[in-house]
């Protein structure tokens, strides 16, 4: 299967496009359409080879998926340091408006298609906050979701401590970045540009489920481990549980396989394709 790719124009002529695939969804019966928002820097690239076999297994289903990259990241326009988090919220918006126009142009029923927000790490955090933003509501797929932003912004900053530990004595490294960072100016880390206004938005995200749902929405929560006995740390448990309370008919599952976003040769997790793919098309029978 091939995807359609194209450049989608930004609700800003300034950030130029946003470059994306579609897979078609196959058969008679269209059961949903579905939005992949990437992880963060260098976690994105990681993953994009899952998140390609993924879209061709969902689209094989009976699912439009759509891909899309953010601002300042793989071939779309700008560079990374010139991404703030609400230009990524915005480009997740217009991602999910493009698809539903799509979805009523091809006709079949799938203008109706539920509408699902799949993320992956930060891309979960972005999918919650872009929610507030749409007109209809949706339903989200989440992998390897954490519990906030603050300690995925954590993590990055620590790359550049780890660094300077390489050359010599890292005392106030961190310290300064968030001084820098406050004061206006971008951190380079690791090869990436990190502009204040996407720190300080990172660090604000929070999973907290949207408000004003309607009964019929999902939630399909997965998380990977080598372990056979894993079990989901009180982080994922406090926030599945926050999202059931809010009224959503959350899933979650733990299923076996490498963290393929952070490991140094590309890996697979069939088993979170199969799984997925399942969830999904059980939730739309």
């Amino acid at each position: 299967m091939q995807p359609e790719a194209f450049f989608l124009p930004a609700t800003s002529v300034e950030t130029g496009q946003r470059f994306c695939l579609f897979y078609p969804a196959q058969g008679e019966v269209v059961r949903g359409l579905v939005l992949y928002i990437h992880p963060f820097a260098e976690e994105m690239n990681k993953a994009r080879h899952m998140a390609a076999l993924q879209a061709r297994a969902l689209a094989s289903a009976g699912f439009g998926v759509l891909q899309i990259d953010l601002l300042g990241c793989g071939d779309s326009s700008g560079d990374f340091g010139d991404a703030t988090w609400q230009s990524w919220v915005s480009d997740v918006v217009q991602g999910c408006h493009w698809l539903r126009s799509r979805g009523n142009t091809l006709g079949a029923g799938l203008g109706q298609a539920p509408l699902w927000l799949w993320g992956l790490r930060a891309g979960c955090l972005l999918a919650v906050e872009a929610s507030s933003h749409l007109n209809e509501a949706c339903n989200f797929l989440f992998w390897q979701s954490p519990a906030s932003g603050k300690p995925l912004l954590q993590q990055f900053l620590r790359l550049k401590v780890a660094a300077d530990m390489l050359g010599g004595p890292a005392k106030g490294v961190m310290e300064g970045m968030r001084q820098q960072l406050a004061s206006g100016s971008p951190v380079e880390i690791a090869g990436y540009m990190l502009s204040p206004g996407l720190a300080s938005g990172l660090e604000q995200a929070a999973l907290a489920a949207p408000v004003g749902q309607s009964p019929a929405q999902r939630l399909e929560w997965f998380e990977l481990s080598t372990r056979e006995d894993a079990s989901f740390s009180p982080a994922s448990a406090k926030a599945i549980a926050q999202w059931q309370q809010a009224g959503f008919a959350a899933s979650s599952h733990i299923v076996r396989g490498p963290a393929f976003w952070q490991t140094t040769e590309i890996e697979d997790a069939p088993a979170l394709i199969t799984a997925t793919t399942a969830a999904l098309a059980n939730s739309s029978a």
